[in-house]
């Protein structure tokens, strides 16, 4: 098995490689995190499938799922193993830690490393929620990709991230320059937009439940949750009012027929989540908003309001789905786990911060420096207590 000294390699937004040590030691500190707030609960869902569940918030879930409330969890995603030399995908080494302390912790857990969007991949997931899980209370719809091959027509979709009507101007970063620049995005077109909502939108998601309602596998008052972000007025020409937008505008659409499909059939319930802005591979993506979220940082953590995917999600579970507390919903009926990224005095600071930040100032009037890390850590890297000068073993498995 190949044992080796593992180096950081990356261009822009994309690390080619990851460090299993250091993924490991991040799933450990996410399960510390739930496990010392965890609480009794007042409802607890036995059963929960994670559709996407190797990262961000869909490993969140899973973790507070399995370590909060102590539920059996089914994950679904894909993912790259190891092969010769060259490492997995840091979602691949999150899911083998997940197994690991999990087996050590007596949690049922089963996971699937297949494509999501396929009808072999449901098929699948039905045959093991039949035979391992009965039914399922809780599923949680926590894709992101950039493109979806539509298993009725066999079209592959690709997701673009672009304005609608016109051209967009404003200032970004660059990750591996450290410059802030300004970048201007032309407009979708009709394709694109169409083929941006064909993958990030709400039909797989619709498609996934109705194939668990066909075969009987969801419980009486059983939830679904999607998550989406919303943000500041600054970012919505390329997010809110762009073709991720419009992706996410028919996410919600399909969450208000979901939840009327359940409510029907089980007494049970669809919602959206819109969460607070967190570092991704892709959210890094995005134009302008790693520099927003590098100045949101800074503002957040200085007034002690700053929650990464694990609180989020802990927070999520612990007051809305096992605690019996209303959460706070606005007048789309979404639940509002941005919160405390959209209070006025953040959004004001961050506001003035803004047309501020130079290439020259960066580290001084922005978390730049905290940016750049969490992103690395998403891949095993910079984490505290890794030994990178160690040779580690890269083919792992669960």
């Amino acid at each position: 098995m190949p044992v080796q000294v593992i180096q950081r390699r990356s261009r822009g937004f994309i690390c080619v490689n990851a460090h299993p040590e250091g993924c490991r030691k991040n799933v450990e500190r996410q399960i510390k995190t739930v496990s010392a707030a965890a609480k009794p609960a007042r409802k607890r869902p036995a059963s929960v499938l994670v559709i996407g569940a190797s990262t961000g918030y869909g490993l969140a879930s899973r973790i507070s799922a399995a370590w909060g409330i102590g539920a059996k969890t089914l994950g679904v995603f894909l993912e790259r193993p190891p092969e010769g030399n060259k490492t997995a995908t840091a979602g691949f080494y999150n899911t083998a830690a997940f197994h690991k302390f999990a087996k050590r912790d007596g949690l049922l857990a089963a996971s699937m490393n297949a494509d999501a969007f396929s009808d072999e991949a449901k098929r699948s997931a039905a045959d093991a929620i039949r035979k391992v899980f009965g039914k399922i209370d809780l599923v949680i719809y926590s894709l992101a990709t950039p493109k979806r091959t539509d298993p009725k027509t066999g079209k592959l979709h690709n997701s673009t991230l672009k304005p609608i009507g016109q051209q967009y101007t404003n200032k970004t970063v660059e990750l591996d320059s450290e410059k802030v620049t300004e970048v201007t995005i032309p407009p979708a077109n009709e394709q694109e937009i169409a083929d941006t909502v064909a993958v990030m939108g709400g039909a797989d998601w619709q498609q996934w439940i109705e194939m668990l309602l066909a075969g009987n596998l969801i419980a009486e008052n059983a939830r679904t949750l999607a998550y989406s972000y919303i943000g500041p007025e600054m970012t919505w020409p390329i997010y809110r009012d762009g073709t991720i937008g419009m992706a996410k505008k028919h996410l919600e659409d399909t969450a208000h027929e979901l939840d009327v499909m359940l409510k029907k059939k089980l007494g049970g319930e669809a919602r959206i989540a819109v969460c607070k802005a967190i570092v991704t591979q892709a959210s890094a993506a995005i134009p302008v908003v790693p520099l927003y979220m590098s100045i949101l940082f800074r503002v957040m953590k200085q007034k002690g309001l700053d929650e990464g995917a694990i609180e989020q999600m802990q927070r999520l579970f612990f007051d809305f789905l096992a605690g019996g507390t209303q959460p706070k919903f606005d007048d789309a009926g979404r639940i509002r786990l941005d919160d405390r990224e959209m209070k006025s005095e953040v959004q004001s600071e961050v506001s003035a911060l803004w047309p501020r930040v130079t290439t020259e100032n960066l580290r001084e009037l922005s978390d730049f420096a905290g940016f750049q890390r969490e992103f690395r850590s998403l891949f095993g890297f910079e984490v505290e207590g890794v030994d990178y000068s160690a040779a580690v073993e890269t083919q792992v498995s669960w």
